[in-house]
């Protein structure tokens, strides 16, 4: 089966959709448009799925999803609701010609580089996400002044962001995207217990050697990296929202069985130890 064809409700009025969503989950089938989209994450952990890879995001991510880039966001089972911002454009429709002005090079650049969609650095996220609420809230001329504001700022992005995926030729088929989402699922439920690499591959059909190869393709990292970046997730929601007495708590929680080995992921991954990463949040909050 290949990804659905998802039609955005445009009308003739606007160049520029923005769509605000807020949800019990994101929708749940691989589909593709023919718009760009570029999704601010306000709300909601889980994995994207996009052509052929997979990408774990959380809250204040920011993703640009290409024209017709077969993709799917599932969220973690555990969260309470999804909260996102989404503007779709299509660059290839009325836009094209505008974006041939010689004072929008830049924008056409933009565009030609990122066939394969990314994720917007998490240095940028604030900037990128505060222009897209001006977007919303304004009107007519006002409206696209500040959406060319907005891909101005994403052109300046360097060095350019990775692509989602790499480019082919084919579609990501819906029982290719329901084979990730089942590991993802998988992992999603047994993260807090030790996972072997013989189970998760046999929960693939894979054996334990082409499951690494398979999950190094479509992650661009090691299985072991992508469950610690899931447990450090979970620990970071841990941490801040104050559900354990104590660090090592956490750690236990979250599937770690030495506190050394958690405190060396928890940095590696954050790049912060637990309790910087905790002041910090708090500093933020009272900020």
């Amino acid at each position: 089966m290949n990804p659905l064809q998802f039609t955005i409700p445009v009308t003739s009025e606007k160049t520029v959709i923005i769509q605000e969503d807020c949800l019990p989950r994101f929708y749940p089938h691989l589909h593709r448009h023919k718009e760009a989209q570029l999704m601010w994450i306000c709300r909601g952990r889980g994995m994207l799925i996009a052509d052929s890879a997979m990408h774990l995001f959380q809250p204040n991510d920011i993703f640009l999803i290409a024209p017709h880039q077969s993709h799917v966001f599932k969220d973690e089972p555990d969260e309470a609701g999804i909260h996102t911002l989404s503007i779709y454009f299509d660059p290839e429709g009325c836009l094209h010609h505008t974006f041939l002005l010689p004072e929008l090079k830049p924008l056409e650049n933009l565009f030609r580089d990122s066939k394969g969609g990314f994720k917007v650095p998490a240095v940028c996220n604030a900037g990128i996400a505060d222009r897209m609420s001006n977007i919303q809230r304004a009107t007519n001329i006002d409206q696209f002044v500040q959406f060319l504001s907005l891909l101005h700022m994403l052109s300046k992005i360097t060095p350019r962001p990775a692509p989602l995926a790499q480019q082919t030729d084919t579609y990501i088929t819906e029982g290719e995207g329901l084979r990730m989402a089942n590991i993802y699922n998988y992992i999603n439920q047994h993260y807090h217990r030790e996972i072997s690499l013989e189970e998760v591959a046999a929960e693939a059909h894979l054996t334990p050697q082409a499951f690494c190869r398979y999950f190094k393709k479509h992650t661009g990292i090691t299985f072991i990296a992508f469950l610690n970046r899931r447990r450090i997730n979970e620990a970071c929601k841990g941490l801040t929202e104050g559900r354990f007495d104590s660090i090592a708590n956490v750690a236990y929680s979250c599937g770690f069985n030495s506190i050394t080995n958690f405190n060396r992921v928890f940095k590696t991954v954050t790049g912060d130890s637990p309790k910087t990463y905790l002041a910090k949040y708090y500093q933020n909050v009272a900020n």
